[in-house]
């Protein structure tokens, strides 16, 4: 998960960026008012947006593989005993 945990970072990181460009693209644009700015904000603003959603998606997806990683141990813990019981008999039956 270090790589997962890596994207996050970076993911968090350019968003942060993304939102304080956001921020600073509005107060020039309060400002001065020109329409270009206007067009920047929206597409940052929709940017931002898009950006949102897709960390939405990954903490999901994040969720969802923690989610399978316990199910997968408790499963794994009672194939454990078992193959151990197993071995076990079948060393007590060698034995006799």
């Amino acid at each position: 998960m270090s790589k997962l945990d890596s994207a996050a970072e970076r993911f968090a990181a350019a968003l942060e960026a993304l939102e304080k460009a956001v921020l600073e693209k509005s107060a020039e644009g309060s400002a001065t008012g020109t329409a270009k700015m206007r067009d920047d904000l929206a597409k940052l603003n929709a940017r931002l947006a898009a950006m949102t959603a897709e960390r939405d998606q990954l903490l999901a997806r994040i969720a969802e593989l923690e989610d399978e990683t316990r199910s997968l141990t408790v499963l794994n813990t009672e194939v454990e005993g078992r193959l151990d019981g197993a071995i076990a008999e079948i060393r007590a039956v060698l034995g006799n």
